[in-house]
């Protein structure tokens, strides 16, 4: 194996074609919803990465872009296959760009998904360059999803299935601060909907059962699960209901996030809002949803994974951290299958999802370095 300084000067004398990709790939918009936009971001990163010799598969879908898996490197290897595991979509609609303009401003990088994660699809490829100039003949598959921002309904099987045939899976995401991630939260959805009694609120009230009200009651309780001690936290985030201020409500829904640090603690989530009832017994209360992503916990595989990423970094000359964060990726789904799973490790920046949405260029070359290390280490 190469040494990682042999990886940094030939990063850096990549990085002007890294830039290159990475805004032409900013000024592809692809959000979740637009089919046609993210199979056109994907047939861009499909021709990038059979340049580089790497074999495309599409996994077809009807209501998202396709999954993109591309294989590097022998089908057949002494060596153990990783999985490097990205998104093509991005949360930013159609027309962003207008007023969020590809920019370099004060060493950041500007754009819609720039640092989610656009930059760690063009990252990946790099690295994968990277090493296969030093020679390598590491087994790599890039899995490019285009369903993540929405919760991964079509793509979580494939994910799962090439995770198992894989000893690694380094997640593209972005970086927490600088360091790498170890844990995440799991993440549950679940919708209430109450239906009551309608009614003239002024002719005829004590005929009424207000929906809003039956819910407002629920609020409470829900909000009251979160318990902080144990990591797990309760938000209603959006709540609908009613038609008019004269009018007893008939109908009130809820959207309910829910997010736990540990995968035992699912089932007393979903026991608790399978238990939910009504106040009043005129008012009905229908309950969907559950966890649909498992907590990516810190297990002594993905700690090893860091600990190998830590030595390298400090050979490279920058510490590493590690972190754990309340957000959920498709790492999250690697992990609970027992692969060994190391997440954050795409761009330094910040403003995730928000019109701030930047990264820190001076950090690009040593992460790309970095990451291509790491695929020749484990």
């Amino acid at each position: 194996m190469a040494s990682v300084l042999d990886l940094t000067k030939p990063a850096e004398a990549g990085e002007a074609a890294l830039l290159g990709r990475l805004r032409e790939r900013v000024e592809m918009e692809s959000p979740s919803d637009d089919k046609v936009a993210v199979d056109c971001a994907g047939k861009l990163v499909a021709g990038w990465a059979a340049e580089l010799g790497g074999q495309v598969t599409r996994h077809p879908q009807r209501d998202f872009g396709d999954v993109l898996e591309i294989q590097f490197g022998p089908e057949q290897s002494a060596r153990g296959r990783v999985l490097l595991l990205g998104h093509l979509d991005t949360v930013w609609p159609l027309g962003t760009l207008v007023t969020m303009p590809w920019r370099e401003e004060g060493g950041k990088l500007f754009g819609p998904g720039v640092l989610d994660m656009k930059v760690g699809v063009v990252m990946a490829l790099e690295a994968v360059r990277l090493v296969r100039e030093q020679g390598s003949a590491r087994p790599v598959t890039l899995l490019l999803n285009s369903d993540e921002e929405v919760g991964s309904p079509v793509s979580r099987a494939i994910t799962e299935r090439l995770a198992t045939t894989c000893e690694a899976v380094f997640v593209l995401e972005p970086a927490q601060g600088l360091a790498y991630k170890t844990a995440r939260k799991g993440v549950g959805h679940f919708d209430l909907h109450v239906t009551g009694v309608g009614a003239h609120s002024g002719v005829d009230f004590a005929a009424g059962h207000s929906a809003v009200l039956e819910m407002a009651r629920l609020v409470e309780r829900v909000s009251g699960f979160t318990d902080l001690a144990k990591g797990r936290t309760v938000n209603v985030g959006v709540i609908a209901g009613g038609t008019r201020s004269n009018v007893v409500a008939a109908e009130c829904r809820a959207e309910v996030d829910v997010r736990i640090e540990r995968a035992a603690d699912a089932a007393e989530v979903e026991a608790f809002f399978q238990s939910l009832e009504t106040t009043d017994p005129a008012c009905r209360l229908r309950v969907a949803g559950g966890i649909n992503r498992p907590p990516m916990e810190r297990s002594p595989g993905t700690v090893r994974l860091f600990e190998q990423a830590q030595a390298i970094a400090a050979e490279l000359g920058f510490a590493l951290d590690e972190a754990a964060t309340g957000g959920g990726s498709d790492g999250n789904f690697t992990a609970a299958l027992g692969v060994p799973t190391l997440d954050g490790m795409g761009a330094v920046g910040a403003g995730a999802h928000a019109a701030t949405e930047h990264i820190l260029r001076r950090h690009l070359v040593p992460r790309t370095a970095l990451l291509a290390a790491m695929l020749e280490a484990v």
